[in-house]
């Protein structure tokens, strides 16, 4: 696998939370023979071994089950040993989500008939409610997996999503990494979730930029098709990859995010297209 994306240009890579078991030891003998870096690391790698997809959702910090936070905690301290042994300097995190048993929010802040001004204010009125003490949770679980898990030159960066459920919510974002230590916690942007949420008018890219900048550690870059079908080769949807290049710093982790299906003439293609706006 690594020999095979070598081949493609690239010198480094992010180990992502679809790596099975299996994979581990050629990963390992990769590594050691130098054959590739790893950058990153995505939680949770390498997947638990009763799951056979990719499931960085399978356990989440936000929960409110005792069960599920262990669950979280032991499998991302899993990640972090691994993340340590291959080098890597960023664990890329997914911080959770809220749930409602009735009456979500969700359909109201998507496009669609229920999409009323009125209605979306409600909802995110909702939404924030309960994102506040979710969010409680998440960073308390942080602080556990930094406390047992977290060594100098390694930290956890902190990716926003796409779902409207997920959390932090864009708007929390700031406040929530205030409360981290810059050395242990960052942010990692996603191109194509901001897209995503951009298009529902909840976000406003350029804006989270601003404010996160000092914080950033690195970026998933895809594109975001009319369909919105994100995960794209660059330059085959709507994101404007050129003025993106204003936050991109030399000591920032860019890594293509793209869709499996996507030919290697794409991956060739989004590669050189970066390198082109970063020159």
């Amino acid at each position: 696998m690594l020999e095979e994306i070598r081949e493609l240009g690239f010198s480094r890579v992010e180990l992502s939370h679809g790596v099975p078991v299996t994979l581990i030891p050629g990963i390992l003998r990769a590594v050691d023979e130098g054959v590739m870096t790893v950058g990153s690391v995505h939680n949770f790698c390498p997947l638990p071994s009763e799951v056979d997809r990719a499931a960085p959702n399978l356990f989440q910090p936000s929960a409110g089950s005792g069960l599920e936070s262990r669950a979280w905690l032991r499998h991302s301290l899993r990640t972090l040993e691994f993340a340590k042994r291959v080098g890597a300097s960023h664990v890329v995190m997914h911080s959770g989500s809220v749930s409602f048993r009735f009456r979500s929010p969700a359909k109201a802040l998507s496009p669609g008939p229920a999409a009323e001004e009125g209605g979306r204010k409600a909802a995110l009125e909702r939404l924030r409610k309960k994102a506040t003490p979710a969010l409680d949770r998440v960073e308390g679980h942080y602080r556990s997996l930094l406390e047992q898990g977290a060594t100098p030159g390694l930290c956890l960066a902190v990716e926003n999503r796409e779902g409207v459920l997920e959390l932090p919510l864009d708007e929390d974002l700031p406040g929530f990494l205030g409360r981290f230590d810059p050395g242990a916690v960052v942010y990692w942007h996603d191109t194509g979730h901001a897209e995503i949420k951009r298009r529902l008018g909840l976000l406003d890219p350029p804006v989270l930029l601003d404010a996160l900048a000092d914080r950033l550690g690195g970026f998933h870059l895809h594109d975001v098709d009319a369909s919105g079908r994100d995960h794209q080769a660059v330059g085959s949807g709507t994101i404007d990859f050129p003025r993106l290049a204003k936050w991109i710093r030399p000591h920032h982790h860019l890594v293509l995010e793209l869709n499996p299906r996507v030919s290697r003439e794409e991956v060739k293609s989004s590669h050189d297209r970066i390198l082109e706006i970063l020159s």
